[in-house]
């Protein structure tokens, strides 16, 4: 799938655990043309990272990267770029600072904080979100994260902002959830070729038939993206009331 897509001059990145990234797999990666890793890695610490991630496998994860660090430089590549994201929590904001020696450690080009969207299951928590709830404590830490990553030649941003402060910070607009620019700019495409409006929607939805925008086995993508639902959709983003998913963003985590 990613030689294909790079074979018709698209930019291609996923997200993984890393946790089945073996040599093998490694090495093909790399043939296939792969432009970043985006690794999920929500503690710095074997015990955090089981209790967030709910398995035991930091240890196995980290020496995966510095495996792969390896494989990269054996095969004289600089892609796929690799990156680290962490979920800030409350239970593991602490732990934030270490994530720069780590990505040092691991090869990755940059480190991100991803905002936390919660549903109530495990630790997807409104108690856990740090979303408009940052301490000065936390702040702090986020701030000494920036100098070292810096220092250390290294990205550190935020998923929906463009400094990790400012993602846990919320909008005083009317209607926040109207400045998400994703129905115009983007899709997401599920296995059975439902069409939804972003990666976000699914987990939060209490009504999924009402987000499906379209499928792509029974029409064109650009039947879909003209298509009423999808322009209902954008109609309804703008408004004072929009659509059900869309609720949360800028209120309860950031965009």
């Amino acid at each position: 799938m990613i030689a294909h897509l790079k074979g018709r001059s698209a930019t291609v990145l996923f997200n993984s655990n890393a946790i089945t990234l073996s040599q093998r797999l490694g090495r093909a990666l790399i043939d296939a043309g792969l432009d970043e890793l985006r690794v999920s890695l929500d503690g710095t610490t074997p015990a955090t990272y089981a209790r967030v991630r709910g398995v035991d496998a930091f240890a196995k994860v980290v020496a995966n990267l510095e495996r792969f660090v390896e494989v990269k430089r054996e095969a004289g590549a600089s892609n796929p770029r690799v990156s680290l994201w962490f979920t800030g929590l409350r239970d593991n904001i602490e732990e934030i600072p270490a994530l720069v020696p780590l990505a040092v450690r691991t090869g990755a080009a940059g480190i991100y904080l991803q905002r936390l969207v919660y549903n109530g299951l495990g630790l997807a928590t409104k108690e856990q979100s740090l979303y408009g709830r940052l301490q000065e404590h936390e702040a702090t830490l986020i701030r000494e994260t920036e100098r070292a990553a810096r220092a250390a030649g290294l990205g550190f941003s935020a998923s929906g902002a463009a400094a990790p402060e400012i993602s846990l910070t919320p909008s005083h607009d009317d209607r926040p959830w109207s400045q998400c620019r994703r129905p115009w700019s983007l899709v997401y495409v599920t296995v059975h070729g439902n069409v939804l409006p972003c990666c976000i929607a699914p987990w939060i939805t209490e009504y999924y038939d009402g987000i499906v925008l379209g499928n792509l086995y029974r029409q064109s993508l650009e039947e879909i993206w003209w298509g009423d639902r999808y322009l209902d959709f954008r109609t309804a983003i703008r408004t004072d009331v929009p659509p059900e998913p869309c609720r949360g963003c800028g209120v309860k985590w950031s965009l």
